[in-house]
């Protein structure tokens, strides 16, 4: 709409609302508005048109409304004889929406990032004031409706938005640095990246498939080379701790770790070493029996696969334990909860060395900026204008 110097600033104002809800961006999305006209050859009352919030917002006497749109030299509506109505002109009728529209669309959009998030649609109208002559205004809102800082400007031409674009005066807005872009550019800017941000998880994820496969590799080595070195015991164990096991065995053999919980009727200790020989060492030291505590406890060997999926769960609790001390900047404690709240260590003076340790990896935090992935894209919405009940409508800046 090109503005009169002889309306006033609510004319002005009612003007470019009206206009907007009867324009080419508008009125083919409106589907309230749209069954208006349908009803009485394109006309639509004034009290009808004083349902949209904005417009009520700016003046609710229909003899401003007809004043104002009688002063307008845009041509796109017009009143009835009776001043209780208005159409779109048939004289203007509306574009055909096909590929070579869009395009046009598109080369006369300009992009405009910096806006502080209080900012109003009014204040944005009044900074773009005699800087071109606008058509539309998207303020682009995050899914909670919340305004991001940045705008669409769609222009009447192609001509307009490359003058805009070459503008001095559109650098700053209230001491912010403004990103002005032509829509173009906007999306090559966005597409690029998306492309960097798809290389860089990319790599993330071949980092962490490499690093999980020498974990599994290094677990897998260790399955094999550590045989013969687990024991397992049960019996009434309520008042054991595992301290009682490395004085049990201490000088018969080493241990790494212990696999049990306290008042838990059976555990597994991890010998560095064979667990056999040093069962065997324990048992002549104490005359042939091996009790803990004078409690009578079952041992056993073990063997085969029972052997390689309890050495899993162990060397799993160790990278456990080894990843929550790191998290807490310190060693810890020796031991820490193994799978199913059973507790291994390797405890007193019989540290040992623990062989398998995850590694923490660091993920890059996204910026505001950061592309969404593909399955979740964000919804670029402006404010509800029309009457709730009806449809959502963006809000107008032209």
């Amino acid at each position: 709409m090109a503005e009169n110097q002889d309306m006033s600033s609510v004319e002005m104002k009612v003007v470019r609302q009206i206009e907007y809800y009867f324009g080419d961006h508008n009125l083919p999305r409106d589907k309230f508005l749209k069954e208006q006209l349908q009803l009485d050859d394109g006309w639509v009352t004034i009290e009808t048109m004083l349902k949209f919030n904005r417009l009520k917002t700016l003046t609710t006497d229909s003899s401003v409304i007809v004043g104002a749109l009688q002063k307008s030299k845009s041509g796109l509506l017009e009143i009835s004889e009776d001043k209780t109505k208005m159409r779109r002109s048939p004289n203007k009728p509306l574009p055909e929406i096909n590929d070579e529209y869009k395009d046009t669309l598109k080369n006369k959009s300009v992009y405009i990032k910096g806006f502080p998030l209080e900012t109003t649609l009014d204040e944005i109208q009044e900074w773009l004031s005699g800087k071109g002559t606008i058509e539309n205004i998207q303020m682009r809102r995050n899914l909670q409706r919340q305004f991001k800082g940045s705008v669409f400007i769609c222009f009447d031409s192609n001509e307009t938005s490359k003058q805009f674009l070459e503008r001095s005066d559109i650098k700053s807005f209230k001491d912010n640095e403004m990103l002005v872009l032509s829509r173009e550019d906007y999306h090559a800017k966005k597409a690029e990246e998306r492309k960097q941000y798809k290389a860089k998880a990319k790599a993330k994820h071949d980092k962490e498939e490499h690093q999980k496969n020498a974990e599994e590799k290094e677990m897998g080595l260790l399955l094999d080379e550590q045989t013969g070195c687990l024991l397992k015991f049960s019996g009434e164990l309520e008042n054991v701790s595992r301290e009682d096991f490395h004085e049990l065995f201490s000088g018969h053999g080493k241990i790494k770790w212990v696999d049990f919980t306290r008042g838990a009727k059976e555990g597994t200790l991890l010998f560095d070493g064979n667990a056999k020989e040093a069962l065997e060492k324990a048992k002549e030291a104490n005359g042939g029996t091996l009790q803990v505590k004078d409690s009578d406890v079952a041992w056993e060997v073990l063997e085969g696969d029972v052997e390689k999926d309890v050495m899993k769960k162990i060397i799993e609790a160790q990278q456990e334990t080894y990843n929550r001390s790191k998290g807490r900047g310190g060693r810890g404690r020796s031991g820490g909860r193994g799978r199913g709240g059973r507790r291994g260590g390797r405890g007193g003076r019989d540290q040992g060395r623990t062989h398998f340790q995850g590694k923490k990896t660091k993920f890059d935090s996204d910026d505001e900026e950061a592309p969404p992935s593909p399955k979740k894209r964000p919804l670029e919405e402006a404010d509800a204008d029309a009457p709730a009940s009806k449809v959502g409508k963006t809000e107008n800046g032209s």
